[in-house]
């Protein structure tokens, strides 16, 4: 409690570069110089790694949640200090004796030692006491489920640590008095019972009072106010330095041109400020031009997109890198990270049943085996797609909006495919999915896709009649032109564009066909994979037919003739959403609105069963929702999906496109998983998260829910004798003959990755080093050189008396 100490985090991100955050932690006893000298040391170790960090103070009692993350389940200071230049507090020995404890928090924990008096326990709060023989959780009245479970996990934190893992444990609810035995020796430790005294206003609120945002500017370590009509990104000049007072908390904005020096100063006013100002309590934090955080930049009427900044780091990254080898530690990995360059895996089975429907209006029509893989631009589409996972028969049902479909039928798909997922008691994943968005699981389940032009549904009959608009829907003895796409039999797709040369590109394969005549067309920058896929879908688009190839600049002039004459064309790949560092976020809904809350470092015991949380990985956006959660606000899950891809709380524009997943606990597919080091028992554990936990910490084992044995399509009525036979396909590759069809198993490659558990990724923040309430589901005896880097890296700058905790 009496020291100070700088915490460095490095993350390294899936674009290859680091992420820093440093944080300067300042004991409740330290002194003011230890505390000043904290501040103006981060600002030299950001310069050091290129000026790119974002610096928080942190107060003891007060610490942000993200610093708290690092630490789980909590952290517990120590009484005393390290003797120094500054500090001479003799440290305390470690005898044990009794303690009580007030907990807080409903994702991180924020623990506080009280004086163990009757006096300082109330009904909204929780209390851990902590004797040498039986350490107690006092649940006052007013708490809730999620805090009671979060304390659960410093109770065992204390048994683990300061009892060796060998005492007992004990529950005991507010109100309960004497009828309990548990309760009953608990209230003798503090004399008997009396009535609890009602809670004082928290010291907590006197800060959560309105507070007007001022900009001030330093100048010379004076802080001069600025005045504005609105605040904007144009207040902020580089060659200076400004303080943004939001109340509970202060950041501290460096211009890119400002000198080390002016940095230092501006870090040193902003400490001064508050202790003039009696505001112990605020938050800081200092943010680099170009490095803002999302917190920061959402404080200003609109934030302009920041320019890539070319920073040269290499330097001040290698004195770290330096430091650290001179103290034995290992650095190999820490120079450099190179970016994440790998093809998107499916993580889906593809050997399962598939069944579509097309809407029509306000119903739902089914599609036969051959024609379910062929889509309509103007159409809507439900599939229900059913598939082999862990020791059950998966389900993910879903709704595809073409292009060019109506806004009533899109509605119509949406309730059809919701009354599928509740006649399946939420027990399954529902997708959102628009044309040109689809996720690489969308392909593996359809394999071979078509996606013509125009549409067959009554709805966009309607639209176009209505608005005098020519139907365009295809015709196969007519002209049209196929762009092929995809990486492998597996996953192919055939999509209707404009027939017309500036349609094509020099990276993709083309299918022209005029009537009976069809010609290929390779672009000079397609491979060998590319031209297998071209005829594969001939077999499907024009089968039997010979069809004549053209090589991107020698083509024939009926082929040009076909197209309307030459014309310019791009050579630019397409690209598509790439998936980014995943962000977890708890949801909270009231009166129809979403607010959000971030979850740092999250792992999966942070998805807690009485909670929504939505998964934001950028290219695709997962809704979970807890066991425990209300009927009402689980059918509401797609529209909490919609509403956060509108509120965008990254800043990171996410289209309202972007593919949406809802999942429900117990129910997670591998493509959710991944994202986590998961242990399927415990989604399937029964009961509340405060229950799951005590049953775990008292040695028994909680009660579980049955693993749903295989369906046989149970919400679709589907013959489960599906002729596999039907969705693969090989054939002849001579393109100036009819080809010779036979069938093939188009899926070895990729069935035989599913059967390789050593497949499996891991995206998620390692976990904590402190011991779990339940067992590791992963092995992580392999980690990679850039991650021990990091760690060294952090470990190094973290004290043991911290680290312990």
């Amino acid at each position: 409690m009496g020291d100070s100490y700088i915490i460095l985090k490095t993350t390294a991100l899936k674009n290859g570069s680091f992420r820093h955050d440093i944080h300067y932690w300042l004991g409740k006893d330290t002194s003011q110089d230890e505390a000043g000298t904290s501040a103006i040391l981060t600002v030299e170790l950001d310069a050091a790694l290129g000026g790119r960090a974002v610096q928080y103070r942190e107060l003891q009692g007060n610490e942000t949640e993200k610093f708290l993350s690092y630490f789980r389940p909590c952290i517990m200071p120590q009484s005393g200090g390290v003797a120094s230049g500054f500090n001479h507090v003799e440290v305390n020995e470690q005898e044990h004796f009794t303690r009580l404890y007030m907990c807080r928090g409903k994702h991180v924990v924020h623990v506080k030692e009280v004086p163990f008096a009757r006096s300082s326990l109330n009904h909204e709060d929780i209390f851990i006491l902590d004797t040498k023989s039986k350490i107690f959780q006092f649940n006052g009245s007013n708490s809730c489920i999620q805090e009671r479970a979060k304390a659960l996990e410093v109770m065992q934190y204390i048994k683990d640590t300061f009892h060796e893992g060998k005492c007992e444990v004990a529950a005991v609810e507010d109100g309960k008095l004497m009828a309990d035995a548990e309760a009953g020796e608990f209230w003798a430790l503090f004399g008997g019972f009396a009535p609890l005294p009602k809670k004082s206003p928290s010291e907590d609120n006197g800060n959560e009072r309105e507070n007007v945002v001022k900009l001030l500017c330093i100048n010379q370590g004076n802080a001069e106010q600025i005045n504005f009509d609105s605040l904007v990104r144009e207040l902020l000049e580089s060659n200076k330095c400004y303080f943004l007072d939001c109340g509970a908390e202060m950041y501290v904005w460096m211009g890119r041109s400002t000198s080390l020096q002016e940095r230092k100063g501006a870090s040193e006013a902003a400490e001064k400020l508050l202790i003039d100002d009696s505001r112990t309590k605020s938050h800081v934090i200092k943010v680099i031009e170009g490095f803002e955080t999302v917190m920061f930049k959402s404080k200003f009427v609109e934030w302009p997109p920041t320019p890539d900044l070319k920073l040269s780091s290499e330097d001040g990254r290698g004195k770290v890198a330096a430091l650290l080898k001179s103290q034995g530690l290992d650095v190999k990995g820490l120079m450099k990270a190179a970016p994440v360059k790998e093809e998107p895996q499916p993580y889906i089975d593809c050997t399962g049943h598939l069944q579509v429907w097309r809407v029509n209006g306000s119903d739902k029509a089914l599609l036969s085996t051959p024609d379910q893989s062929k889509f309509y631009t103007g159409d809507c589409y439900i599939f229900q797609y059913t598939y082999t996972g862990d020791d059950k028969e998966e389900c993910l049902i879903g709704t595809w909006f073409g292009e060019k479909s109506v806004e009533v039928e899109r509605a119509s798909a949406m309730s059809l495919a919701s009354k599928m997922v509740q006649s399946a008691k939420f027990q399954v994943v529902q997708a959102r999915l628009y044309e040109g968005k689809e996720p690489i699981q969308f392909f593996v389940m359809f394999q071979s896709l078509q996606v013509f032009k125009g549409g067959l549904s009554s709805g966009y009959k309607n639209f176009i009649a209505e608005n005098d608009i020519a139907d365009d829907t295809y015709c196969e003895d007519g002209i049209a032109l196929f762009r092929i796409q995809g990486s492998g039999s597996e996953n192919m797709q055939a999509l209707q564009v404009d027939a017309v040369a500036s349609s094509l590109n020099s990276s993709y394969c083309y299918i022209l066909h005029n009537g009976n005549t069809v010609f290929t067309w390779t672009g000079n920058l397609t491979t060998s994979l590319d031209h297998d896929l071209v005829e594969r879908q001939l077999d499907v688009i024009k089968p039997d037919l010979p069809s004549r190839s053209q090589k991107e600049g020698r083509e024939t002039d009926q082929f040009w003739e076909i197209l309307g004459g030459k014309s310019k064309y791009t050579n630019q790949k397409l690209g598509r959403e790439h998936e980014s560092d995943p962000h977890l976020f708890a949801c909270i809904i009231s009166k129809g609105n979403i607010k959000v809350k971030e979850i740092h470092h999250f792992t999966q015991d942070d998805l807690v069963t009485e909670d929504v949380f939505v998964l934001d990985c950028h290219s695709d956006v997962f809704v979970w929702v807890g066991q425990e959660v209300d009927t009402k606000v689980k059918s509401q899950a797609m529209d909490i999906g919609e509403k956060f891809l509108v509120l965008d709380f990254l800043m990171e524009k996410l289209s309202r496109e972007t593919p949406i997943f809802t999942v429900s606990e117990g129910s997670e597919p591998q493509f959710f998983t991944r994202f986590f080091t998961w242990d399927s028992a415990k989604s399937l554990m029964h009961g509340s998260s405060y229950q799951r936990k005590l049953a775990v910490l008292k040695g028994r084992a909680p009660p579980s829910l049955d693993k749903p044995k295989r369906r046989t399509s149970a919400f679709t009525g589907r013959s489960s004798g599906q002729d596999k036979s039907q969705r693969s396909r090989s054939m002849s590759t001579s393109p100036d003959r009819p080809r010779v069809r036979g069938r093939s198993p188009a899926f070895s490659v990729l069935t035989s990755a599913f059967e390789n558990p050593s497949n499996t990724r891991n995206l998620s923040t390692p976990p904590p080093a402190v011991r779990k309430l339940f067992p590791k589901s992963g092995d992580q005896s392999k980690v990679s050189p850039k991650k021990s880097a990091i760690s060294a890296l952090t470990g190094s700058l973290i004290p043991k008396s911290v680290k312990g905790t």
